[in-house]
């Protein structure tokens, strides 16, 4: 399994389903923003609605932290269409607003190393790209092992922090939570009682 954290993110020009219409989409066009890119095995199954409903539950907190979702399968666009087109209760995706990726080649799932050759899908992997398009989080699961989307809107949180005040945060940190700075006064403050 490739590590991708601290390299450019892959990027990619790939047909999506976006508000219901085909469109042609680049990585390198969510440039300046953060995107959280996630890939899923297939459409139409089981743990893969739950996940993409949850991201778009958790949408509007993405936006405020200027983050864009993006997902991603092995399915052409027209089953995106499809399950977008289904109702969650039959199955489907239906309300999910974010870009659905085709990879029907299967060419960004391989550059980004969760292509599972023998079964043609994607594992569960969730890159988190910067602003400047560097992926500086990664998480791979394995096929039956749906996500925590709370997780990943914690990791934006952290990064963005880290970015704008230098420390680092530590192990379960939340945002408002205590920092510290990356030196042995700031490890013992961090572990001295208050």
């Amino acid at each position: 399994m490739a590590v991708l954290v601290g390299k450019n993110a892959p990027d990619f020009k790939a047909e999506a389903v976006v508000n219901g219409d085909f469109k042609t989409i680049s990585l390198s066009d969510y440039r300046g923003k953060y995107v959280w890119l996630f890939f899923y095995p297939l459409d139409f199954t089981f743990v893969c609605p739950t996940e993409l409903h949850a991201f778009q539950e958790k949408s509007e907190q993405f936006k405020k932290l200027n983050t864009e979702v993006i997902g991603v399968s092995v399915d052409s666009k027209f089953s995106h269409l499809a399950w977008l087109n289904t109702k969650p209760e039959d199955g489907g995706i239906h309300g999910v607003k974010y870009p659905v990726v085709s990879d029907i080649n299967k060419s960004i799932a391989r550059d980004y190393d969760v292509l599972v050759p023998a079964d043609g899908v994607a594992l569960r992997g969730a890159f988190l790209i910067d602003k400047a398009g560097v992926v500086r989080q990664q998480t791979i699961n394995d096929l039956p092992l749906g996500r925590n989307i709370d997780e990943f809107l914690r990791l934006s949180e952290a990064l963005q922090y880290h970015e704008e005040h230098g420390e680092v945060c530590p192990a379960n940190w939340k945002k408002g939570e205590k920092t510290m700075k990356t030196t042995q006064a700031g490890l013992k403050a961090y572990f001295k009682k208050s």
